[in-house]
């Protein structure tokens, strides 16, 4: 286990009810604040729609009483709001000095609007684990936009008998085997996008080759767009071997794992080539020998394609879940939209930039990997609250998705079973990317206080006694849960 991501284990059961009420009576000011809730509202209706149930005429000849509005059940968050340092230290100091942590702890805590920080506590750097996606995240909202889709296709070279059908890769990192695929994950998710699937388009393209009289193929596939190592340098040795992540590709299904269900293949793009061919022939088309590896040519017809959900719902997956293969493959979509390289080495430049570009210093930080799962990450948590704050900025609208995708404390994604133990009233009123390696746990997120004060905070601890984890979790959970429920502000 040593080095394993752990918050890829089995979830329990969501209370949905419980999830709805604390979501709308606890965190609904939060959420007003963020403009979280505004998109989804303005998603339906047109500009003529009611605006509240008082507005909704009863049917004709039905005598109803009038609606009467609710009084407000909180004041309304306010992320400007001056926060108190002793107060947040009476808050969570104890909390931190917890030995179970061990001994480098990191926090940081300030106001969501403006700049500086409020509270810390100890120095230097840590090692950021899952929380890292954050940062990979919004660097690839920032460059592409939450509406950008990543497109699967295929395209046909040669002439008359001789004809070469090329799957080429577009770094789809959910791109699944069928639609019957499940993903890749088992925490569950408040939301799976539309699935996109090989299948599908062996069946398109089929549909194609034959409406030009075509029966017969020779299959190629291209991974081309990501290049430099498949399985990144800094990670232990053992996390392929072992399971825990998969080699990277732009070409892949089923994120890399095998079709038994059990593990990763050892070549994902030859293996999505596979299962794309046997989809070919089952749709009526011969495909001549095995597939090979190959760049397509620039001249080839295009035949047919399919698309990836938006970003936006990648990355609401990616976050709430802790998706480390899909955080790597958008770390390699930075490095092709920022430096027009899909590699490793491009994906660190392309981050380091969209953050100077945004005036957040990386303050000694750095990063290796997109998802975390690199034990030589550092990073200060400084930079995890700047990176919060730029993606909750109303000026930044692009962005949203990163605030808007965080667990909720105790009901959702990779905090769905955790944040239980310690102040109930915490409870719903924090959001926050989980990071968890061994030796490592760490909390980046949003709280609301009980007066409506909204703050940014990071949590961290990288030498946490291998006995302790389970207890250091708990500890780290108690001190996010303590901002939730105190009176932090002035």
């Amino acid at each position: 286990m040593a080095g394993r991501d752990v918050e890829h284990g089995p979830r329990r059961v969501l209370k949905w009810s419980a999830l709805v009420l604390v979501l709308v009576l606890v965190a609904g000011a939060a959420c007003w604040r963020l403009g979280y809730l505004d998109d989804w509202i303005d998603g339906f209706g047109g500009d003529d729609a009611p605006t509240s149930p008082a507005d909704v005429a009863p049917p004709p000849d039905v005598d109803v009483p009038p609606v009467e509005q609710p009084a407000a059940l909180a004041r309304p968050a306010d992320g400007s709001a001056r926060l108190d340092k002793a107060a947040i230290g009476r808050a969570i100091g104890g909390l931190l000095r917890n030995k179970n942590l061990g001994k480098h702890v990191l926090a940081a805590v300030a106001p969501l609007d403006g700049s500086g920080v409020t509270y810390t506590s100890g120095t230097g750097l840590a090692t950021p684990a899952s929380t890292t996606k954050v940062v990979t995240s919004t660097a690839a909202l920032f460059l592409l936009g939450p509406d950008h889709t990543f497109d699967t296709t295929t395209v046909l070279e040669g002439r008359g008998a001789d004809r070469q059908l090329v799957l080429v890769g577009g770094g789809d990192p959910f791109l699944l085997s069928s639609q019957d695929a499940q993903w890749g994950t088992s925490t569950p998710a408040t939301y799976s996008p539309p699935k996109a699937d090989i299948g599908t388009l062996a069946q398109r393209s089929a549909r194609e080759l034959r409406s030009e009289g075509v029966r017969r193929v020779r299959l190629g596939y291209d991974d081309s767009l990501f290049d430099g190592p498949a399985v990144n340098p800094h990670w232990e040795p053992s996390y392929v071997p072992d399971g825990v992540v998969s080699p990277i590709s732009a070409l892949w299904v089923d994120e890399g794992r095998d079709p038994s269900g059990y593990g990763r293949v050892g070549d994902p793009s030859l293996a999505a080539a596979q299962v794309f061919a046997a989809a070919l022939e089952k749709a009526g088309i011969t495909v001549l020998g095995a597939p090979t590896h190959t760049v397509a040519a620039h001249a080839a017809a295009d035949v047919a394609s399919v698309s990836s959900p938006p970003l936006a719902q990648i990355v609401q997956r990616l976050i709430e879940v802790s998706d480390n293969e899909a955080a790597e493959v958008l770390l390699r979509q930075v490095g092709v939209a920022d430096q027009g390289a899909g590699s490793i080495v491009a994906g660190q430049a392309g981050v380091r930039r969209v953050l100077k570009a945004n005036g957040v210093d990386m303050a000694g930080s750095v990063l290796y990997d997109g998802s975390g799962l690199s034990r030589d990450d550092r990073m200060a948590p400084e930079l995890l609250l700047d990176v919060l704050r730029l993606a909750a900025d109303p000026r930044q609208p692009d962005l949203r998705a990163v605030v808007s995708s965080l667990p909720v404390a105790a009901y959702t994604g990779s905090l769905a079973d955790r944040m239980d133990h310690g102040a109930p009233a915490g409870r719903g009123r924090v959001r926050a990317k989980t990071g968890t390696l061994t030796g490592v746990t760490a909390l980046a997120g949003i709280a609301v206080d009980l007066d409506g004060d909204l703050m940014v905070f990071a949590l961290m601890a990288d030498r946490v006694p291998p006995p302790r984890e389970g207890l250091a979790q708990t500890a780290m959970d108690d001190a996010a849960d303590a901002l939730g429920a105190c009176h932090c502000g002035r």
